[in-house]
This record gives C-alpha cells, sequence and structure tokens, in this order.
C-alpha cells in the first residue's frame, strides 16, 4: 500500500463534484436572471412555508436583479416559481449564477439569499443546510457568507 500520494487536481475537483452533487460541468440551462430568482423560491420552500414575506422579499430582489418593473420582476418571479417546483436540484441555479457573476457579486448574491432566509424572521435547519450547500456551490467562502449574514441581520 503507497501512503502520502499525491491528489491529482483532477482528482481532488471530482472530489468535491461529488461531495457538492456537481457531477455535471456543462453550462446552466437555466438563464441568469431566472436563476437567482428560483434559488431564492428554492431556499423560501426549503422550510415547507412559502411565507408571504419570503415571496414579496423575492419579488423586491428580482425586480433590483432584472432592473425592471414591477410588472416584469411578477413575471419572471412567476417563471421561477415554476422552474423551481420542476427542478431536481439546486446546482443548475447556482451554476448559472456562478457562470454570470463574478465573486464580489456573488457575495451580495449570498446577502439576498439570507436576506429570504430571514424574511419570515426565524431560520430553520432545512434552510441553514439549503444555505451552506448554495454558498459552497457559488464558490463563496463561510467567512463571506457569515459576514453576509450578519449585514443582513443588522439590517445593512
Amino acid at each position: 500500500m503507497r501512503t502520502g500520494a499525491a491528489i491529482s487536481p483532477l482528482m481532488f475537483g471530482d472530489l468535491i463534484r461529488r461531495l457538492t452533487g456537481e457531477t455535471d460541468t456543462t453550462p446552466s440551462d437555466v438563464e441568469p436572471q431566472v436563476a437567482l430568482p428560483a434559488l431564492l423560491v428554492r431556499v423560501a420552500r426549503a422550510d415547507g412555508d412559502y411565507a408571504a414575506s419570503e415571496k414579496d422579499m423575492i419579488r423586491g430582489i428580482t425586480q433590483r436583479w432584472i432592473g425592471g418593473s414591477p410588472f416584469e420582476a411578477a413575471e419572471v418571479l412567476r417563471e421561477a416559481e415554476e422552474l423551481e417546483a420542476g427542478a431536481s436540484d439546486t446546482v443548475r441555479f447556482t451554476r448559472a449564477i456562478k457562470d454570470a457573476v463574478a465573486y464580489e457579486a456573488r457575495r451580495g448574491v449570498i446577502a439576498d439569499v439570507w436576506r429570504v432566509v430571514l424574511a419570515d424572521g426565524r431560520r430553520d435547519e432545512e434552510e441553514d443546510a439549503l444555505m451552506r450547500l448554495i454558498a459552497n456551490l457559488l464558490g463563496v467562502n463561510d467567512r463571506d457568507s457569515n459576514i453576509a449574514r450578519q449585514n443582513v441581520e443588522a439590517g445593512r
């Protein structure tokens, strides 16, 4: 038995993809403008209660994200809700965002996800677990995710 063998970058990448559930590295089939709202809907639905406060928060974030009118944001949100309901995994949303958004902006995406998690006034285990997965899939480290959460909790 050989010990101390080096792990190649290819093997390491394969291990990370398996641990995060990301087994396919092809580009996402989801448009980035719909991917974030769909991801936010997934987070809001994680605890089994898609509260009005969460939907209102998502609507506002969607409007800012697409730079459109309230009507356009409502249409994108409707499309995102349908897309999320039929999606088997979270990776297709996070991949679309990660491919389209630089790291600094992804930290802002994490803050928006925290806004949705905290919109109903409580944090559930399901939301926390999904939040950790999302940050990982977006390539945002735990420190930056925690700073984003603290800023959201402080109203910044």
